[in-house]
């Protein structure tokens, strides 16, 4: 008796916590470019590298989505493009039932979290085939952009609501 107690509680736990499943990860697209090359190997290499970063979510069915995170990579020296790298690394997750900020949270933030150091391996691979000196992309606090993004909409939200009552 006390074995078939036991086995519904595990039941209800399971069926109450939010399920989360990895159903593949994948380079969606990839460029590079060295538009000023090769000249641009005959100079002195102290270059300013500029990285955009950016997210999107498309819902594929109920509780599937596909998460993009797309990295673009530019070096410059001085006013000449030494090279731009473009990555848009891709996940489909199945998430099942949670809380809307829970799901947006993890969309915005977790799944990227996860797809990045794919999308930095890519990156440092085709700078260093492009044959320029390494470059290690510092971890980045996903936590912190969506936190930024969210704050950001609640205050055009706020904006909005105070043009409403005008």
């Amino acid at each position: 008796m006390a074995e078939e107690n036991n086995k519904q509680a595990a039941a209800a736990d399971t069926q109450q916590q939010p399920q989360f499943n990895i159903q593949r990860i994948y380079t969606r697209d990839i460029s590079f470019e060295t538009p000023n090359s090769p000249t641009i190997f005959q100079k002195e290499w102290k270059p300013e590298v500029k990285l955009d970063i950016d997210t999107r979510t498309n819902e594929l069915e109920p509780n599937l989505y596909e998460v993009i995170l797309s990295i673009t990579a530019t070096a410059t020296l001085g006013e000449e493009t030494a090279f731009l790298c473009e990555v848009q690394q891709a996940g489909i997750f199945a998430i099942g039932e949670m809380p809307d900020q829970t799901k947006a949270h993890t969309l915005g933030s977790f799944c990227p979290n996860m797809l990045f150091p794919y999308a930095r391996e890519t990156i440092s691979n085709l700078v260093n085939r492009g044959t320029f000196p390494p470059l290690n992309l510092a971890p980045v606090n996903f936590d912190a952009i969506f936190a930024a993004y969210m704050q950001k909409r609640a205050e055009q939200g706020a904006q909005a609501n105070q043009q409403l009552d005008s």
